[in-house]
């Protein structure tokens, strides 16, 4: 897909209105939700060679599509992306015309008995995109890629301060990927065998655009990789997804983790039972008030008590035969924890109350560190 700015003023193309909508949809997603520059409200839409090219972009993240039409003037045009999709999504007949009146700066949008006139922006203030046609580009199988995602994504921070850790560390290398996220009060890292011939790519990808990576990749089949200067690429189901990547030092995760002699207790929990007290308990958590966890002979009693609010305490049989144990963490922490791991049987490892947890399922491969909250006496 190229990038490439075309102004000429004759735009004017007929094509499906619910394919039309399908990929005008796509593309918003790329727009700015509160752009200070009018521009990043905007779609760009040219017509090339029998194809329309759709373009969006809030200078952070860019997406980037076609679809087929009856092209009958090549040009571009900038229209307000949001209004043109509802509008699209409406209209009474299943054939839409579109044209570019450049006398009277608008877009002329028809479908049956409707039309529509919307004022549009400079072609020429739209940013010039990431070139992605010509680049070098790897495949990846999409599952994997996507399945490391959904685990280590919610766990990347949301502090626009500290940039670095709005992002995750995507690391690929000969046979392996390994994701990482962390917002300092907890770390999810999911390493993943990959074919020998897997590209080589280390770089810190804004959270968002991985989670929009995901939306996009539904089929779950091949994905592009590609690399331009600052930029990461991503390809699938044609669409194109580009990304500033984040610079900074990612903290070295490979240290944060203690070693597996550190934990003093290794205890396995039934995965489902132990989400559904902890969604009960959460209930009554405020942000102030940590989950507490208390280990005693045979048993597991999740509790919580919120100030002005009230209380709860539930139980669950367990195995653990060591001294009492009680130990405090964030309700969402812990729930978003549980929910990143698969399979039945869920591991619960702690040192002590003032030293991290360490939460991973039956592979190894999924880990997520969560910090404690100092209990008061």
């Amino acid at each position: 897909m190229t990038t490439e700015m075309v102004v000429d003023t004759s735009l004017k193309l007929t094509c499906s209105r619910s394919e039309l909508a399908e990929k005008l949809a796509i593309v918003g997603r790329g727009l700015s939700t509160r752009p200070s520059v009018q521009i990043f409200a905007g779609v760009l839409m040219q017509t090339a060679a029998g194809k329309v090219e759709l373009s969006a972009t809030d200078m952070e993240l860019s997406l980037r599509t076609s679809l087929d039409a009856d092209v009958a003037g090549e040009g571009g045009v900038v229209a307000p992306g949001r209004l043109l999709a509802d509008i699209v999504r409406q209209l009474p007949a299943e054939e839409v015309e579109v044209e570019y009146q450049a006398e009277e700066n608008s877009l002329l949008v028809t479908s049956g008995s409707a039309s529509y006139r919307l004022r549009t922006y400079a072609v020429e203030d739209f940013p010039r995109l990431p070139e992605v046609e010509g680049a070098p580009t790897s495949t990846l199988d999409g599952e994997p890629l996507l399945a490391a995602i959904a685990c280590v994504g919610r766990a990347a921070g949301r502090d626009e301060s500290r940039p670095v850790l709005t992002g995750v560390l995507v690391k690929l290398e000969a046979g392996k990927l390994a994701m990482v996220a962390t917002d300092s009060y907890r770390l999810s890292v999911k390493e993943t065998e990959l074919s020998p011939d897997a590209p080589q790519l280390e770089a810190i990808v804004p959270a968002r655009a991985l989670d929009e990576l995901r939306r996009l990749a539904v089929s779950g089949g091949q994905i592009e990789l590609a690399l331009i200067d600052n930029h990461v690429a991503f390809g699938s189901d044609g669409v194109w997804l580009t990304s500033r990547k984040i610079d900074g030092q990612f903290p070295d995760y490979t240290k944060l983790i203690p070693d597996t002699a550190e934990f003093t207790v290794d205890l396995s929990l039934p995965r489902n039972e132990f989400l559904d007290v902890v969604r009960r308990m959460a209930v009554m958590a405020h942000r102030s008030s940590p989950l507490r966890l208390r280990l005693a002979e045979g048993e597991l009693t999740i509790s919580v008590q919120t100030p002005d609010v009230g209380e709860a305490r539930e139980s669950l049989p367990t195995g653990y035969s060591g001294d009492p144990l009680e130990i405090g963490f964030n309700a969402a922490y812990l729930q978003d924890g549980i929910e990143s791991i698969g399979g039945e049987e869920i591991q619960l490892r702690l040192i002590n109350p003032l030293r991290p947890g360490l939460l991973h399922g039956p592979e190894e491969g999924f880990r997520y560190l969560i910090m404690p909250i100092r209990l008061p006496d």
